[in-house]
Formats: C-alpha cells, structure tokens, sequence
C-alpha cells in the first residue's frame, strides 16, 4: 500500500457573497478532488486544539500525527531544524519576517513577496550591525528559498524570553503594528531589535532597487513563533511507514526532519502561486517508487486568502487539483494498492484576510476500499456526512491503517 497526503494549505474558508453564498472550494471546478470523494470518504476534522492560534505550525503537526499539546514548543526551533542549526539548551528560535510598514499600518506581512536573494542581502546587512552590540547573543539566518521567512536565534536564557507574547504579521495587516509589538518580560530587547532593524533598511540599495520598481520595501524585521528545540518519536515508530514529504516551506521541512521523514527537494517550487506543481506531483510518484508515504504541501491556497482575494483563491484551488491531484490521480495507477488523503491544515480565510480554528474538510480514498462518497467535495459536504474527528492529530493513525469509514 502506498500513502499520499495532499495539503492545500489554508484552503479552507466561510461563505461568501461574491460567490452566492459559497465558499472557494464550493465554487471551484475540482474533478478530481471530486472523484476521490465520491469513491471515498468525507468528514470534518480540528486541527487546531482549543487555547491554540490557529496557523501551519498547529495545523499541519496535526495533520502528521503529532498533538501540539504535547509536541509543539514553537514555529521557529522546526523552521531551524530545515536550516541546518542545531539549538543549544538556552537558545531560542524565532520566526523572522521582514514587513512592508506604510504610516502606521503593517501593510504586508511578506514585504511584498520579496525574493530570496534580496532577503539575505538585507538580513545579513541586519546581522553585521547587531553583531557589534550583542556580539555571540543573537543570530540571524536567511530562509532557503522562502524569501520573507527568515530565523532569528537568541543565545542564553531561554527563560528570558519564552513567555513574551508575540503576534503573526499575517493577523494584523492594515492594523496599527505598534499595537501588536512583542509584549511581556524581555520584550523591549525584541522590540529594540526590530526598531534597529528599521534604521538598517530605511535607505539600504536593496529596498532602493525595489521601490524604483514599484515594489514594496522591507520595512523591518517581525518576530514571533518563538521556541526550544522539539522532540518527537519518528514517524516509523509512530506509523510503522517510511516517507517524505514535498513543500517549499520550511517549517513542513522542519516537522519533516523531526519526524524522521525524508526532504524531498524539487525544482521551481516556490510557495507561491508560480510554483512548480506538476513537479511536485511527478516526484510525489518517484518517492513512492522507495518509500511508503508521501506529503505534498502548496502554499499559493494559503497565500491567497492573505490576500483577500476570493477568485484568486479559486484559481489556486483549481490549480492544484488540476495540476497536482490529476497528476497523481493518473501516476498512482503505477501501484498495486493506494490510498490518498486530501485536506487544508486549517481555514485561511478570503474575508478576514486570516485563519480561524473551525475544523477542516478533509476526503480518504483507498483502492482496496470504495465507498460511496459526495459528488462534491467541499465544506459543506463534508460537514453534511456527520463524519467529524475531534482531534486531529488522530486522524492519520486512521488513514494508515484503514480504519474510517
């Protein structure tokens, strides 16, 4: 048997009036989303515990197996895990965003989608100034092909500052970011890091460059996501499975490493909506070819809610039902035996521009266990077929071994 699991991330979302009353996913044209429901099972799942903020960290250590109550210490020690850094006791790894600010508002949480190269210009130029002030106690790193997600490591008490409440830009654009600042002990040594950071990007040649095109500058750095190094059980010892997993994002790559699951790298991939996902798909079907299990991660359904835009969210919907499930759909008839899981992390929703915790469509198909489904796989399916998994993190010892439904 063969296992794949399908992440839209985000693609999840209410009703909308511009769409008659119907969500993204209710509105997109979906076959082959659909021709697994249909054969298959539907439900809805939580994958966001109660007292979490709803968010990819949350959601997809659920959607792996893993209960956040019990696993998660923070979005920024997974992210370092893809990096390569190993945390010392004491040390304290952050989510480092750079911002586009205009007046007082957080305008975007990705400084315009700025590139990579752009991005490790600017954080190295960050690293060099503070070096000469916090010399051995903080640390910045460029993300690896992500552009805007970046890491920053704080050396020494961890205590210090583990208990600082932090926000996710994503949740405050249009907001006042100076009501969002970090809050709690140890936050003015954040906050003075983030001002400083606006004194070395306010007329650096890289943000120079990018408003001549009309582009928007990487105001400063934001930090939040704060966390010690995790430790989990590898994903043979919890599921008996051996696999990979398929994203542009680091923090899927840092559950990955900590599950013990292979990185499966593939060119143009992009978390955007300019990925490559036919590659995605043809090397999903090449890992299966040694490995029992596979997870595909898109971004560009995530990215679209941020934005706010309901049609641009349909497209990526279909984009990856199109470009991603059909590939699959036709590669898998390779194998003996498979079965597949499709299903967003959590709701990114088009109205608020953000996530919410409401639990999550979610379809199952195996080859050896046909079923008869809904014709249309959607929230409203899904939420009709009174299949309803409390907690999420449960819902892949189900699928792996066959027993919903």
């Amino acid at each position: 048997m063969k296992y794949v699991v399908v992440i839209p991330d985000g693609m999840g979302d209410k009703p909308l009036k511009e769409l008659g009353g119907k969500t993204p996913l209710e509105a997109a044209h979906t076959p082959h989303m659909d021709f697994f429901a249909s054969r298959g099972v539907v439900g809805l799942v939580s994958n966001i515990p109660d007292g979490f903020t709803p968010g990819t960290d949350i959601g997809c250590m659920s959607v792996f197996g893993y209960d956040p109550a019990v696993y998660y210490t923070g979005r920024g020690p997974l992210e370092a895990a893809q990096l390569g850094i190993e945390l010392a006791k004491g040390d304290l790894a952050f989510r480092c965003n750079l911002v586009t600010i205009e007046g007082d508002a957080l305008k975007d949480f990705s400084a315009d989608h700025i590139s990579t190269p752009e991005a490790k210009i600017l954080i190295k130029a960050l690293g060099e100034h503070l070096h000469k002030h916090y010399e051995g106690e903080v640390q910045f790193y460029p993300g690896e092909g992500t552009g805007y997600r970046n890491l920053f490591v704080y050396h020494g008490n961890a205590r210090r500052m583990a208990k600082v409440a932090c926000t996710p830009p994503h949740d405050i654009m249009g907001r006042k970011y100076k009501d969002y600042l970090p809050k709690g002990d140890g936050s003015s040594f954040l906050i003075k890091l983030m001002e400083e950071s606006r004194k070395v990007f306010l007329d650096h040649p890289v943000n120079q460059k990018r408003v001549e095109k009309g582009l928007g500058p990487a105001s400063m750095i934001w930090l939040w996501g704060q966390g010690v190094s995790p430790h989990f059980p590898s994903y043979y010892k919890r599921f008996g499975v051996r696999g990979g997993v398929i994203t542009a994002v680091d923090l899927l790559k840092g559950i990955a490493i900590h599950a013990g699951l292979d990185v499966i790298k593939v060119p143009g991939v992009t978390g955007y909506f300019d990925t490559n996902y036919v590659g995605k798909a043809e090397y999903a079907i090449n890992a299966l070819r040694s490995r029992d299990f596979v997870v595909v991660h898109m971004e560009s359904t995530d990215e679209a809610g941020h934005i706010g835009d309901a049609r641009l969210k349909i497209q990526a919907i279909e984009d990856v039902d199109r470009l991603v499930l059909g590939t699959l759909r036709q590669g898998l008839q390779e194998f003996d035996a498979f079965q597949i899981m499709v299903l967003p992390d959590h709701y990114t929703c088009v109205e608020t521009r953000t996530h919410s915790s409401d639990a999550v469509p979610f379809l199952m198909y195996s080859t050896r266990a046909e079923k008869k489904g809904p014709a249309k796989f959607c929230e409203k399916t899904a939420a009709e077929s009174g299949m309803k998994v409390a907690q999420g993190h449960t819902l892949m010892d189900l699928f792996v071994k066959g027993n919903l439904g």
